[in-house]
């Protein structure tokens, strides 16, 4: 059963209660660490990315298209729409012979309100290139051109592209191929149901691929991981948790989003993956709660974490900039 994670209070008063579950997991698959259901089954929703990218890397296709370790980053990405994100889509799919209109995800405004407001203001069109899924989309057309099959119609699961996808996200994450099930995510591609556990397992092997037993896949993972670490505003976007953890911790830590508030990390001098499922599915409560199981597990520096709390302070606000109320942890 989920257990309460974070409290929202108001004058001193709990308002809010946000429960959830957590797997903190290490490279030999041990639970290092639990917090209700570690073997929780959940939709891994775009924190998958890294590993949906690995048949792409591994058959050779950042060498037959000559992508730069940013545009993968961009590839596993949960971008903001900001302008160089559209830039680094916008060249993946020149380099590929496609376009905008060759994407299935759907059109969706920029995360990033700055970029959004731009864009209204300039008077130019909202595409599915500012969809945060448009790098994960490119990649699966550039793997179906690789495979010598349609790029139309990729996003559909019987799809070649997605069938190998498939293998290899079951691949990463040890699950059985036959016990991996599937839903639609939100931008149209096959989305993975699996345990808190094993997707916990999959980020820890990816945290250290000399540690992980990838065998062939070992290089990469790496790459993979590397971009991630390398790239943090790309693969996510300005000011967003993901990006600023792993700024903080310079690369040591990388996080990756998923929508309804799961969330994955990879803590690279550790050889640990944790992932977490907000029960209520409330993405705000994603933030703090990167910050408490971080503090939780002592997985910080003190410099660390007091700059996370300055950049992101447990308090909350109203629409004068009042504070009204703060958010604790309860774990």
């Amino acid at each position: 059963m989920s257990e309460i994670l974070l409290n929202y209070t108001r004058a001193g008063h709990v308002e809010n209660i946000h429960r959830g579950d957590v797997a903190v997991v290490n490279c030999e698959g041990e639970v290092v660490k639990a917090i209700g259901n570690a073997y929780l089954p959940m939709f891994w929703r775009s924190a998958a990315k890294p590993f949906q990218a690995l048949p792409f890397v591994k058959n050779g296709g950042l060498e037959k298209y000559n992508i730069t370790e940013e545009e993968l980053a961009i590839l596993v990405s949960s971008h903001s729409g900001e302008p160089n994100h559209v830039a680094l889509i916008n060249g993946l799919l020149s380099k590929l012979g496609l376009n905008e209109s060759d994407l299935e995800c759907g059109v969706m405004r920029p995360l990033n309100g700055k970029a959004f407001k731009a864009l209204i203001k300039s008077g130019e069109p909202i595409t599915q290139v500012h969809n945060q899924c448009s790098g994960k989309h490119s990649q699966i057309m550039a793997l179906s051109i690789m495979l010598g099959v349609p790029v139309k119609g990729y996003s559909q699961p019987q799809h070649e592209a997605e069938k190998l996808i498939f293998k290899h996200v079951a691949m990463a994450s040890k699950v059985p191929e036959d016990k991996l099930e599937i839903g639609i995510d939100g931008c149209g591609v096959p989305v993975f149901y699996l345990p808190l556990y094993n997707m916990s397992l999959a980020y820890a092997r990816l945290s250290t691929p000399s540690k992980g037993d990838w065998g062939e896949y070992e290089t990469a993972a790496t790459k993979i991981r590397d971009a991630m670490r390398h790239y943090p505003q790309v693969m996510s976007g300005t000011g967003r948790i993901d990006c600023v953890v792993s700024e903080v911790t310079k690369g040591r830590i990388v996080g990756k989003m998923g929508s309804d508030a799961v969330y994955s990390l990879a803590i690279t001098d550790e050889n640990l993956g944790i992932t977490f499922k907000i029960e209520d599915g409330d993405f705000a409560v994603v933030t703090p709660m990167v910050i408490a199981i971080l503090k939780h597990l002592d997985l910080l520096t003190k410099d660390e974490a007091s700059e996370l709390d300055k950049t992101f302070p447990p308090i909350l606000k109203n629409h004068r900039g009042d504070v009204i109320g703060t958010i604790e942890t309860v774990f």
